[in-house]
């Protein structure tokens, strides 16, 4: 017997994969983007001659932004579809790193992550709508994981090829070399991504203006999946995100005493096992939809337990083996951030999965701004205490973590309801 397909589900299919893998493409290009800083950290604050809390403001700014954008665009997206909010993403954020490229002082180059930070905002809503207007509904929780894993590459690109290029032709030169992949995937976004497949095209919003924007958000935020998707958002993304986008380097280098060759093979240990994970949670969540929480709580757990092991060694450093330990169980925070989508998906109808998925996806990146402020101003506090500055992780977590347990109840039930309700309409749908 075939798997059950919903009334209304897409076809897939290998058209479907060409078109959604054009809409990954940008995402691809805005994680590169996203997470150059990561690797130029030192080198930025050499260049703009700041000091820890200055250049922590590079990423609580491109965060704010992106977090700041997420209902924005995911309203934008549940109007004008993916096509346009792609294409104005990548215009944005390629305007951005070139900005960043050719910047000479602190100011425009804080505003040229701003920038990045807006573009970037528009990417990765799009491609999970793209991902539900293209597969069927069962695919949700895979094609949701893959999309996630092909970013990740995004960050492993700036790990490998970003961070060799600084020192071999220079910041502006690799900054503005880079900018032109943004170029590449507005092309394609412009000439070949459509919204839907032919036949699936979605009902006309008889709704317009502010009683629309308000509409969509309350209704969104009514459900409990939706407020339950963004809190395992919240508390699951943000260590790993903070680790790679700024603070694992001068980390890893400062206060673990390896060379920056090192520390980058570990910053890429991160992002393989974010990728190999990515792969597994999708499997498992397909299969097994009851497995979504303790997936997410365990990673957290596991998360909050190597930190606290890290900190706390006895010695002047950590031995290698703990950090490699450290830095694989990191790679499983993006995939279990993923796990709050397949919480808000099930939540909320078609027309209201953007917006939906913007404020789940405005959890983590709310948290990892925070963090990342926190390590900035404890580490200028503190004399460079990282055990000090890295223990605001475990605040993050606790909040994040009784909230999951507050929500878990009423959103299964919920989610039963509408389970129920759907079986009905199908067993009335006339064959």
């Amino acid at each position: 017997m075939s798997k059950l397909t919903l009334p209304g589900d897409p076809p897939g299919g290998v058209r479907a994969v060409g078109v959604w893998s054009i809409g990954v493409a940008v995402y691809f290009v805005a994680v590169i983007f996203r997470t150059s800083l990561g690797v130029a950290g030192l080198d930025a604050a050499d260049r703009f001659h700041v000091n820890a809390s200055a250049l922590s403001t590079f990423s609580i700014l491109q965060l704010l932004v992106y977090a700041g954008m997420q209902i924005p665009v995911g309203l934008m997206v549940d109007r004008l579809g993916t096509k346009k909010v792609l294409a104005l993403g990548a215009v944005l954020f390629t305007i951005g790193q070139l900005g960043f490229a050719f910047s000479p002082s602190y100011g425009t180059a804080l505003a040229s992550r701003a920038l990045l930070g807006c573009g970037d905002a528009m990417t990765f809503i799009s491609v999970l709508r793209l991902g539900t207007r293209w597969f069927p509904a069962r695919r949700g929780p895979l094609v949701g994981q893959l999309a996630a894993l092909v970013g990740m590459a995004g960050n492993l690109i700036s790990t490998l090829v970003l961070a060799r290029l600084l020192h071999s032709i220079g910041w502006t030169q690799a900054f503005a070399g880079s900018a032109l992949a943004g170029v590449v995937v507005l092309v394609l976004t412009v000439l070949f991504l459509k919204d839907h497949p032919e036949g699936h095209e979605p009902e006309p919003s008889r709704h317009h203006g502010s009683a629309y924007v308000r509409r969509q958000i309350v209704e969104a935020w009514r459900e409990p999946g939706t407020r339950l998707g963004m809190w395992v958002h919240f508390t699951t993304q943000f260590p790993a995100m903070v680790f790679l986008l700024l603070w694992g380097l001068p980390f890893l280098v400062e206060a673990e005493g390896l060379s920056r060759a090192t520390a980058g093979e570990l910053l890429t240990l991160v992002v393989l096992s974010n990728m190999v994970v990515g792969l597994v949670y999708g499997q498992i969540i397909a299969r097994h939809h009851s497995a979504r929480l303790p997936l997410a709580l365990c990673t957290v757990a596991a998360t909050a337990l190597l930190w606290a092991v890290t900190l706390a060694y006895p010695g002047t450093h950590a031995p290698m083996w703990l950090l490699i330990v450290l830095c694989a169980v990191l790679g499983a925070c993006g995939p279990a951030s993923m796990i709050g989508f397949d919480f808000a998906r099930p939540a909320n109808p078609p027309e209201r999965q953007g917006t939906a998925s913007g404020i789940t996806n405005m959890g983590g990146f709310i948290a990892s701004m925070t963090t990342l402020f926190a390590i900035g101003v404890l580490l200028d506090a503190t004399g460079d205490d990282y055990t000090v500055a890295f223990s605001a992780v475990f605040v993050l977590q606790a909040i994040g973590v009784g909230q999951i347990l507050r929500l878990r109840g009423r959103a299964a039930r919920r989610e039963r309801e509408r389970l129920v309700a759907s079986r009905v309409e199908t067993v009335h749908v006339p064959a």
